[in-house]
């Protein structure tokens, strides 16, 4: 049975349930490279020059890590989901980088999508890619179509049933089949204890590939928790509120990813949330222009907002400081609030 890797990274947070019942139901066996370690980081940063955005860092040490598990390795070329609203450029070149910089790795399956072009276009790419399994238009079909509701499903399951996309990928399909880490030491995962009912709830905004990466956020998620926090995510709302949210706050969206940022964090800003935290990487420019926009917006809703921004030489000291202080202001304006007002 033929191998296709899909790295963990990027835009598999999105679109793994998609990708994987395609390939599937092409006869095909999915392999998922491991979650990110400080190694993989380390050697898909040495393939590119240092102002490489980071998440496009982890990214190859993921496609290092699939480069002798696998028989390909899938990389689409996302250019557009919407007409007229494109993506950031390194989704639009990541299959001929990928190539340029780790020429070992094993044929690379990438398809052009580009949602600006006619849907004939589109259809005729799947097809192209289908063709490396099968010269049965009508077996892609099905695949295709499979697929798009495999995808519909994903996207329903964590907006109704308010859970990040690990937990809705986990409960849709059961953990993804991982490429051994080839490093001593590996730690089972230990079950928690129960926890008591959440003191607050704060909104974390931003990429999926940067939320969900553990490596890279410094843990975000499960500090929060440790602290009593309960965490809500852009992928918790449905498509209708991320745009609506977006419209009312920009008017249209520039990038394709962009309601991820600007769409979630105007509603939970308006209510709902105790606070909103932004996280992004050092050096991107389309998430620096939305995060100063939400800074605006929380100004003025006078709604707590603190902007976190990653990147290879952060601590994780820095990161728990600031979540600390967050959170404790939040309690003393919660506090003051409660506080009897006196008359002079």
């Amino acid at each position: 049975m033929v191998k296709i890797g899909i790295p963990r990274a990027l835009l598999y947070y999105q679109y793994y349930p998609m990708w994987k019942s395609f390939f599937e139901n092409l006869g095909a066996e999915v392999v998922v490279s491991p979650p990110t370690t400080q190694a993989a980081l380390a050697s898909g940063s040495s393939r590119v020059v240092a102002d490489t955005c980071l998440p496009v860092k982890a990214f190859l040490g993921h496609v290092l890590a699939l480069a002798d598990e696998c028989d390909y390795i899938f990389i689409p070329a996302i250019r557009s989901m919407k007409p007229k609203i494109y993506t950031c450029s390194k989704f639009l070149g990541l299959p001929d980088m990928t190539r340029a910089v780790i020429p070992g790795c094993p044929p690379i399956l990438d398809i052009d999508i580009d949602m600006s072009k006619s849907k004939r276009k589109l259809y005729q790419a799947i097809y192209r890619l289908g063709r490396h399994f099968t010269w049965g238009p009508f077996k892609v079909r099905r695949a295709a179509v499979a697929a798009w509701q495999a995808y519909l499903d994903y996207r329903r399951m964590m907006s109704s049933q308010r859970l990040t996309s690990v937990e809705a990928i986990d409960r849709l399909s059961g953990p993804p089949a991982i490429v051994p880490v080839r490093r001593a030491g590996s730690h089972a995962v230990e079950r928690q204890p129960e926890q008591p009912p959440p003191r607050m709830t704060i909104a974390v905004i931003g990429h999926p590939y940067i939320f969900y990466d553990e490596l890279i956020s410094h843990r975000i998620k499960q500090r929060l928790e440790q602290a009593g926090c309960r965490v809500l995510t852009p992928q918790m709302l449905t498509g209708d509120e991320l745009e609506a949210a977006t419209a009312r706050l920009v008017g249209r969206a520039y990038w394709t990813y962009e309601e991820e940022v600007v769409g979630a964090g105007e509603h939970y800003l308006t209510g709902g949330v105790d606070g909103v935290i932004g996280l992004m990487t050092f050096g991107c420019g389309p998430d620096s222009l939305m995060m100063d926009v939400l800074k605006r917006r929380a100004a003025a809703a006078a709604a707590p907002f603190m902007s976190l921004t990653v990147e290879e030489h952060t601590s994780d000291a820095g990161i728990i400081t600031r979540l600390e202080a967050f959170i404790d202001m939040i309690m003393i304006r919660r506090r003051a609030r409660r506080a009897p007002q006196t008359c002079a």
